[in-house]
């Protein structure tokens, strides 16, 4: 069994800004109840919090700008790793996440050992 790390990505400004109380809680809902499933089926590995909108990067030359991603709308949101029997597992779990609801994503990558090729 491998493990992989799921990185969430959406329009957070647009969807933080459009949202009702009522709406976050419903999100909220589903996060937890699709997390629940990968929990209860022992592919749960760990969750990382959610990531701020704002961020800084650094570039060669130790140039810093804002934002990992300030000329496109879509930032990383997110992330969770979880274990699979392979990609095709991986991905399985990651077409239920709640994300893809509001025109997000879900990147799945697979860890490799540093002595491992891709």
């Amino acid at each position: 069994m491998s493990e992989f790390m799921l990185l969430f990505r959406n329009d957070v400004k647009a969807w933080s800004h459009q949202t009702s109380p009522d709406q976050v809680q419903a999100a909220a809902k589903q996060w937890q109840d699709w997390i629940g499933g990968i929990v209860a089926q022992n592919k749960f590995v760990s969750s990382g919090n959610r990531l701020s909108v704002d961020g800084k990067v650094v570039r060669p030359n130790n140039v810093v700008t804002d934002g990992p991603y300030a000329e496109i709308k879509e930032s990383l949101a997110g992330y969770m790793i979880i274990k699979a029997n392979g990609y095709d597992e991986a991905l399985a779990l990651a077409k239920g996440c709640p994300i893809l609801a509001s025109g997000g994503n879900v990147e799945v990558r697979k860890f490799v050992a540093a002595n491992e090729n891709a």
